[in-house]
């Protein structure tokens, strides 16, 4: 596979910069941020489709879905509540605001003036009493979040031309929402695989109660409004089987024939056969079967009603129903939303429970294994904007309940004035509602915890949103592709939910994850990895499988006992045998690929076989939202097909050509880079490091000061980082160019030097030439940004009475750094005590000088004055921007892009470096000891591509997985280097810049593309003579912002011990730390006992006295860490005594 030809794209690059286009210069790019916006638009936008071609957004299901709510008022009327719709605005002006003809709001004025970008939410609750007309009322519920570039966005659609002049990135992708000027996000989660049995093998399921085991079939099931319940079946002791799921937060267990019998009118023999499937000569699976319907006698129920008469009583005050429901019919409600919520006939929801059954009883008779939770294979993902949803339809519910309790409240305190038919009263009962569901929402995204009444059938309730820091390029993009396990396994100490599994093949990265605490858990998405979003129609997919071979249903039952369930989206629709099902399985397939039959192309079609002992056996097809897929080749009719990770394991899919073996081999990866994430495949030549390495460098490539953004000038971040000499890599990957990645350079190619030439390159330092960093190699800049609001100067009761300036007689020495507004200067540059801005008290004409704190000098590069379009308010607050210059000193951090950090440990002049043949001076030295034990060998491969590119004027291809034993990289790039009259192997000879003389072997001198790491030494530097110490043990603090100490641990005490001079920890750890004196003892050996005692006349002074021998003979003054003192006056409110023995 030889190497691409590419070139740098200057011009082109120049071209489009210059003459924006109307269109997207790079869509790989935009596809980055594709599942959050398509979620986003599935509130408000199509998300499903039914049979008749009507389509459905997942607000239109939410309310569907929602939960009943009336109550019967003191004449007895019924009265009935519900929302009919929810409507979102975009972004606007209010309407009353008469200054502009255009009220449309921009993400971009949101961003600089440090506001919400946010439309306003409203609802239409309906009302109907007694089967009369339905009255609809609008009520307003605040301002809800609206996420950038979804439909609902002004920048929806809008190519680079439009994007800039609305002050964006001419490629902003969106995806993320703005709160008080902050760009966030809402996480990618795993979640269960929804509608999918799984049986666990779990210890802890035997603490749920006596007799249980730790055996359990469970399934997440997902309603078609997204919300999802959790239904376990646990398996007891004794046979018998036992339903749990929860509700607001409350575990409840139900006997699994009782919800059987309440689901269909069925008698025992016809749980016993659906149960038993014919296989009679399953003795196990027959006793336990009469075990669990034999103990359901003791309950008395025979029929489906009174089986949902029981349920319902039981459940009437969980559920809340409107008071007229009967008992049965709160018993339907149950079975409708709690029980397999995903069905909605009831036969379905028998034959699933049926199954539910079997299959946990094969695991516990060693006829199946237990599934894996920790597999991909089980897992699918949780969308924000379906979450988003979710928290709209709970809260939605409860304004309905409190509208409810507000009405019962004030029937029981006052009847009199109720009156529903009122539309005076209902204005006043959904005025005390809590309507600002948007401050839900904005609490949500701004603090990532979940707060809500049910749970939402979610593991965790904190860590869902994160911040979207524009660090540099390669860290912005990443967040869109990470994709968490969940809080709540960052706590557990086992390792098993962080390894790297074979399912995980093609969907996440193997190499891109942190390598400390979050290794494992926090992964990221391969980058041709797509997450469906949508419904697809599989209703005509029952028919096509009964075409193919599939026996459909017979009241539950089958002839055959070796037969295995078809199962569609969680629905029994059939059975088959194990051959018809592999035949239906290839045959369903081929259909899907061709296009046949309208079957969704990215129809999941799982076939489990039967094995002796393995995964339980079945034909599973998917066609949910949420799930992992990526495309592949089909090699029968070389088309692409989508798959998922459930129907990866069964299916044999080749990587390169020579892995196919015939008759065996179904598929083929287009590439083998599929299986790396988006930064990970900007490593260069990744397959030839070692794969830590290539780890190191998807984390150093994201802490890299690079080029955050273009639009610099409009941003309002805290801190943003910027390489002012960013250059496009001689060496890059094939998807460098696809993703854009020269729009936002991130380091400089330098010579690079690989020679042990002063003694300064120890371990993994590098020598940098001065010449280099005069000419701007590594200069940086650091843009801080400082909100001040005039509102935090005042007492909150109070009105405002500051202003910004310097008042009527401005000081002439404060002219000199402010003008009279009170705002600094353009351009101006600070230091430490010098004026930063000022305001003054209109009321009493007194001025408030601020200075600057920190002790880096700042210049001002940009004022801003903010205010909010809507209000008519003064000027309260401002954003001053500084630029900190930063350029490479001593200590600070550099990396190559293959792992190879090193800091800066000298700048060599010019003269003192060595020098090649043709006058080369190396930008950096490295030591060869950097690479026998991290065995980088890219980094080799790099040096020899560079060079040859910049000879040849050529940009050079680094894909992974290009060369081969037959087609060395060496050989390719050394022979290009030969072309250009060099070495065929990198080496040139080398001559001193001291001495001159030239050395005795050959130096690898070529061209690395170099980072410099956002870690610098001026932010991390710690000096400390005398500062604040704790008030309590009058040690220094800590923490380099309080002024405190360099911390001094364990690991440093060992090291002084072990060098012979422990005397030095008393200087250490008393002397600097917590010197003091006090008195003690040497009788008694107390430092409490001894007190000083007040003179008794003048001319006496003041002596101390031991308390406990009542002298003050024995009295000394000793030098003890005070921290010792505290500690002997703790034990000795312990009634403890801690004695000191005092030697002369």
């Amino acid at each position: 596979m030889a190497p691409s030809k590419f070139s740098f794209n200057t011009v082109q690059r120049e071209k489009n910069f210059r003459n924006l286009s109307k269109e997207t210069v790079y869509p790989d790019l935009q596809k980055l941020t594709e599942v959050h916006i398509e979620a986003f638009n599935n509130l408000f936008g199509q998300f499903k489709k039914d049979k008749n071609g009507n389509t459905y957004s997942l607000m239109d299901l939410s309310i569907k879905n929602m939960l009943p709510v009336g109550f019967l008022d003191q004449d007895g009327n019924k009265v009935e509540l519900w929302i009919s719709n929810v409507v979102l605005d975009k972004c606007l002006l209010p309407e009353k605001h008469f200054s502009t003809t255009d009220r449309k709001i921009y993400p971009s004025e949101c961003r600089e003036g440090l506001r919400n970008y946010s439309g306003n939410l409203s609802a239409e609750i309906s009302m109907r009493i007694n089967d009369g007309p339905v009255t609809t009322m609008i009520q307003d519920l605040g301002p809800c979040p609206i996420m950038v570039k979804s439909n609902l966005c002004h920048l929806h659609k809008m190519g680079p031309q439009d994007l800039v002049k609305h002050k964006e990135e001419s490629e902003d992708f969106g995806g993320y929402f703005i709160l008080n000027g902050i760009e966030k996000i809402i996480r990618l989660l795993i979640a269960p695989k929804r509608n999918h049995v799984i049986v666990l093998n779990r210890p802890s399921l035997t603490k749920r109660g006596a007799g249980f085991s730790t055996l359990a079939s469970v399934i997440r099931c997902v309603n078609e409004d997204e919300t999802s319940i959790t239904l376990t079946m646990h398996y007891l002791n004794d046979g018998n089987c036992m339903a749990k799921f929860y509700w607001k937060k409350i575990e409840y267990l139900i006997p699994a024939v009782l919800l059987m019998k309440a689901l269909v009118p069925c008698s025992d023999k016809e749980i016993f056969d659906a149960l038993v499937q014919n296989d009679l000569g399953n003795s196990l699976l027959l006793d336990r079967v009469e075990i669990m319907l034999r103990s359901f006698k003791s309950f008395n129920l025979y029929s489906q009603e009174e089986c949902l008469k029981y349920l319902g009583n039981k459940f009437r005050v969980a559920f809340s129903p409107p008071d007229w429901y009967s008992d049965k019919e709160v018993g339907e409600l149950l079975i409708k939303n709690a029980v397999l919520v995903h069905l909605k006939d009831n036969r379905d929801k028998f034959n699933l429970l049926c199954y539910m059954i079997r299959k946990v009883y094969a695991v516990a008779s060693n006829e199946a294994s237990p599934d894996n939770p920790d597999s991909p294979q089980n897992h699918e993902v949780l969308l924000g904007g379906h979450l988003f949803g979710n928290i709209i339809k709970e809260r939605l519910y409860d304004f309905l309940v409190f509208f409810k309790r507000t009405v019962l409240s004030d029937l029981r305190m006052n009847p009199a004035r109720v009156n529903v038919k009122d539309d005076r009263y209902i204005k006043k009962v959904l005025a005390k509602c809590p309507g600002e569901i948007g401050d839900k929402l904005r609490y949500f995204l701004a603090t990532g915890n979940l707060v809500s009444r049910s749970g939402l059938d979610q593991s965790q309730f904190t860590g869902y949103t994160i911040i979207a820091e524009k660090l540099n390029f390669l860290r912005y993009i990443s967040h869109f592709q990470c994709i968490h396990r969940g809080a709540f396994f960052a706590e557990l100490k086992t390792t098993s939910v962080r390894k790297l599994l074979p399912e995980a093949w093609g969907f996440m990265c193997p190499v891109h994850t942190p390598d400390g605490s979050p290794c494992g858990l926090l992964n990221h998405l391969s980058h041709k990895c797509k997450i469906t979003t949508q419904y697809n129609d599989v209703s005509g997919v029952p028919a096509i499988l009964a075409e193919l071979g599939m026996s459909q249903l017979v009241n539950g039952c089958t002839n055959n006992p070796k037969a295995i369930t078809v199962q569609l989206d969680g629905r029994i629709v059939g059975w088959c045998s194990p051959a018809v099902g592999a035949r239906i399985a290839k045959e369903l397939r081929h259909l899907k690929v061709e296009g046949n039959r309208d079957i969704p192309l990215d129809l999941e079609i799982g076939f489990v076989p039967p094995s002796n002992g393995g995964q339980y056996p079945g034909l599973f097809l998917f066609s949910s939202p949420s799930r992992m897929s990526r495309p592949v080749k089909y090699l029968a009719n070389g088309k692409t097909d989508i798959v998922g990770p459930f129907e990866q394991v069964y299916m044999d899919i080749a990587c390169l050509k020579e892995d196919i073996v015939p008759g065996i081999t179904t598929h083929m990866d287009f590439h083998p880079t599929d299986i790396l994430s988006t930064v990970a495949n900007l490593t260069p030549f990744s397959d030839f490091n070692q794969s830590p390495r290539n780890m190191y460098q998807c984390q150093m490539g994201k802490q890299t000061m690079g080029t955050p953004a273009q639009a610099l000038k409009y941003r309002s971040d805290n801190k943003l980082y910027r390489l002012q000499t960013g250059q496009t890599p001689i060496v890059r990957p094939n998807l460098h160019n696809a993703y854009g990645m020269d729009e936002f350079p991130n380091g400089t190619n330098a010579v690079v030097a690989v020679i042990s030439y002063t003694g300064y390159d120890m371990e993994d330092a590098m020598i940098l030439n001065k010449g280099a960093h005069e000419r701007g190699f590594g200069y940086g800049t650091i843009y801080k940004t400082e909100n001040v609001d005039l509102n935090e100067f005042k007492d909150k009761r109070d009105p405002m009475t500051f202003a910004f300036g310097l008042g009527p007689n401005p000081n002439p020495k404060i002219l000199e750094h402010l003008d009279p507004d009170g705002l600094p200067r353009l351009g101006t540059s600070l230091k430490e005590g010098d004026p930063f801005f000022a305001f003054h008290n209109t009321l009493t004409g007194k001025v408030v000088i601020k200075r600057y704190k920190s002790t880096e000098t700042g210049i001002v590069d940009e004022v801003k004055l903010l205010a909010n379009p809507a209000d008519k308010k003064p000027l309260e607050k401002i954003q001053i921007r500084l630029r900190v210059p930063r350029p490479p000193v001593i200590g600070d951090k550099f990396s190559s892009r293959h792992g190879q950090k090193g800091v800066c440990s000298m700048k060599l002049p010019s003269v003192d470096m060595p020098f090649s043949e043709s006058g080369i001076q190396p930008d950096v030295i490295i030591n060869p000891h950097a690479f026998p034990s991290r065995m980088t060998i890219g980094m080799f491969v790099e040096s020899l591509a560079a060079k040859a590119g910049a000879l040849h004027g050529v940009a050079q291809d680094a894909t992974p997985f290009q060369f081969n034993e037959d087609f060395p990289a060496a050989d390719y790039f050394g022979e290009q280097l030969l072309k250009a009259g060099y070495s065929y192997h990198g080496n040139e000879p080398m001559y001193s810049g001291i001495t001159g003389e030239e050395f005795h072997a050959d130096i690898y001198l070529g061209i690395v593309y170099y980072q410099r790491l956002r870690h610098m030494v001026s932010d991390k530097y710690q000096v400390r003579t005398t500062g604040p110490v704790n008030s309590l043990t009058m040690q220094p603090l800590k923490g380099r912002k309080n002024q405190g100490g360099i911390r001094f641990g364990e690991m440093e005490r060992d090291s002084l011990l072990a060098h012979g001079t422990s005397f030095l920890l008393q200087d250490r750890l008393m002397n600097c730390s917590d010197y003091s004196q006090c008195h003690v003892c040497r009788k008694c050996s107390s430092i409490v006992s001894p007190i000083s005692v007040a003179p008794t006349t003048i001319s006496a002074s003041r002596t101390v006295t031991c308390r406990l021998c009542n002298s003050e003979e024995h009295i000394d003054v000793v030098a003890l860490p005070y921290v010792f003192r505290y500690l002997t006056s703790e034990l000795m409110a312990m009634n403890i005594k801690l004695e000191v023995a005092v030697r002369e």
